[in-house]
């Protein structure tokens, strides 16, 4: 197909959508099984909807029975790797099997529909098989990724008012068993509605957590228990999960059984061009959306195979990822920016030794795919064999929202652009007061109307969903994503970062006032200041400008304490590039933090109007600090 012909053929498709959005995603919608087919294809009144009204469904259900229903029980559905070598196969017959013992083991822990489990696992065949067992039975599941603190832990588990938790007792990273118990005991503090711990014991270092039932002893308690599925309407929730904002009070986002299940459906074959005689490697975690929509649901909706794998990329060595591509005949495979950086720090003699004929693309997300990694990725480590494809979407909206459709025509590749918005989604770039801009000019990136992946609330929250995501542009009723962006002539989609203060951290998103809230929990801090410095490798880092109270004295051994804080509170992610002690914050009269000033400081750029600064010597002095500290680490110290 000539490049004409596919922009022809995704302009049509897109077409479609635009001018019968309802026609659209119902017919979507019916290339999936229902117990009962919908009244309504969307009830909106803003700033909240309802998808497929009346529905009646399970996204578990449609993952694992229907495909053993339909005689493809013997199908390979999960493989799952590690980084010691470790490999386990279910087919789609034996993945069913475990979900329904799963199932009937949460029944006779009293667990029913309705109730909120969280999972603090790493990406295992248990987890996963957890997951589906879960919400098969209507169980709402939140997953917390297996490296967050403890405090990151606990304030989750409390919003979702979850009734138990599932943990491991350790992760494997780079070789090393990373503890997680200790973690889940001091987040037990604080967690009133768990009624029951369940622990997946690797080893047997580690001390009991108080009341702990093992995996073993969990999963027999279902002997003789109801294993049958549920079925629900297609608004209930399957899942929550926290997406970090610009406050500390992570937002606990909503996704159902019908609206988010056609659309990971509908995007892993549009977007994807997922079918199910694939090998499909999403190489991020469960503990995301991605891990979510690409690793469990959208594979097993389409009903091929899924590979889950636990551990560094680049351990034990380089070579690993291509081998995992070679060893299982992989045909199509998602990964992240960060690891397309990691991979190309080690050249591309590993890819050449490995034989990758099985592989026909690969997809980026996370963050912006700038154009040396994509050429990197492109033309040097896969030889121009395969597109490198990047796309764009967030939590919130459950599936990609930008990209190339590759399972609908492949238009030409655009390094640096996120393609342009899949059919079904309404983009617009609007400046501060809501004025749409055109093409070329920078502003915030809206969506229009609602999709079926886009969350319809947040948890226990209405009011904060209203005022974070659909009044935020003066005068419009549309969906703020947050993230800066231009569209340009031909309607690509060119991503420039976060328009408000989150940092991404190897595709994780902390918000500012979370790691500045970590800090505080310190005795000796006063007040603390961080923002995102761009890191080759990671994308951000964060840099910190910490006040001590009256009376403290900046000292090395304090650093290491400080950073210990909020490593236990947030978990190793929060990489800190740097802690400068300064004695002022840069802040308004009003008293809020300036953060771009600190951001201007750190990339040594004018911080524009600081007409409203409370102590313009706060600028001065923070830029001295950062001076000190290149100056420092220049020096070796």
């Amino acid at each position: 197909m000539t490049g004409d012909d596919a922009a022809a053929k995704v302009r049509a498709w897109r077409r479609e959508a635009h001018d019968d959005p309802e026609g659209f995603w119902g017919r979507a919608a019916e290339q999936l099984p229902w117990f009962r087919k919908w009244e309504r294809v969307l009830d909106w009144e803003p700033p909240t909807f309802r998808w497929y009204a009346g529905g009646i469904s399970n996204l578990a259900y449609n993952a694992v029975d229907h495909h053993v229903a339909a005689g493809r029980g013997e199908h390979v559905a999960l493989i799952g790797e590690n980084e010691r070598g470790e490999r386990r196969t279910l087919t789609y017959s034996e993945l069913l099997a475990e979900t329904k013992r799963v199932g009937a083991a949460l029944r006779a822990l009293g667990i029913a529909k309705g109730d909120r489990i969280a999972i603090y696992m790493p990406t295992s065949t248990e987890a996963i098989v957890l997951m589906l067992g879960a919400i098969r039975i209507g169980v709402v599941i939140l997953v917390v990724f297996a490296g967050f603190g403890a405090g990151a832990l606990g304030e989750r588990i409390r919003l979702a008012g979850a009734r138990a938790l599932f943990a491991t007792d350790v992760t494997y990273r780079k070789g090393k068993d990373v503890p997680l118990l200790g973690i889940v005991a001091q987040a037990l503090a604080d967690t009133p509605t768990v009624e029951h711990v369940v622990v997946l014991r690797r080893t047997a270092s580690t001390e009991p957590v108080r009341g702990e039932i093992s995996w073993t002893d969990f999963l027999a308690r279902g002997a003789g228990h109801d294993d049958s599925h549920v079925e629900l309407e297609a608004n209930e929730p399957a899942y929550i999960l926290a997406t970090s904002g610009t406050t500390a009070k992570p937002k606990l986002a909503v996704h159902t059984h019908g609206g988010y299940q056609v659309y990971v459906y509908s995007m892993a074959k549009w977007m994807f061009g997922l079918r199910p005689d694939d090998v499909w490697w999403s190489t991020s975690d469960i503990g995301w959306v991605v891990g979510h929509s690409y690793i469990v649901f959208g594979p097993l909706l389409i009903g091929c195979t899924t590979i889950a794998y636990e551990g560094a990329l680049d351990h034990p060595n380089a070579e690993a990822p291509y081998a995992i591509i070679q060893r299982n005949n992989v045909t199509g495979v998602f990964t992240s920016p960060t690891a397309a950086r990691l991979l190309m720090r080690n050249g591309s003699a590993p890819a050449r030794r490995h034989d990758l004929s099985s592989l026909e693309r690969l997809f980026c997300a996370g963050e912006v795919l700038n154009a040396p990694a994509w050429e990197w990725l492109q033309k040097d480590a896969l030889q121009d064999k395969v597109p490198v494809i990047d796309h764009y979407w967030q939590t919130e909206t459950g599936g990609p929202v930008v990209g190339n459709p590759y399972g609908v025509a492949m238009l030409p590749i655009r390094p640096g652009s996120g393609g342009v918005p899949l059919a079904g989604i309404e983009a617009a770039v609007v400046d501060q007061d809501g004025k749409e801009l055109g093409p070329g000019e920078k502003g915030i990136f809206v969506i229009k109307r609602p999709f079926p992946g886009l969350t319809a609330r947040l948890w226990a929250e209405p009011e904060r969903y209203a005022r974070d995501y659909w009044e935020k542009v003066p005068g419009k009723s549309v969906y703020f994503t947050g993230d800066a962006s231009s569209i340009d002539e031909d309607g690509y989609v060119w991503f420039s970062g976060r328009a408000d203060e989150i940092i991404k951290i190897a595709d994780h998103r902390i918000g500012t006032i979370e790691v500045e809230t970590a800090f505080l929990r310190h005795p000796a801090v006063a007040e603390a200041g961080v923002t995102g410095r761009p890191d080759e490798l990671r994308g951000q880092v964060i840099s910190a400008f910490v006040v001590l109270k009256q009376g403290q004295t900046p000292s090395d051994a304090l650093k290491k304490e400080l950073l210990a804080t909020v490593r236990r509170e947030l978990g190793p992610l929060a990489v800190i590039g740097e802690l400068n002690f300064v004695d002022m914050l840069p802040k308004t009269r009003s008293g809020k933090i300036m953060r771009r000033v600190l951001k201007a400081v750190i990339l040594d750029k004018d911080p524009g109007d600081i007409s409203t600064i409370e102590d313009e010597g706060s600028v001065e002095e923070a830029r001295e600090s950062w001076q000190q500290m290149k100056s420092s680490v220049a020096a070796g110290r």
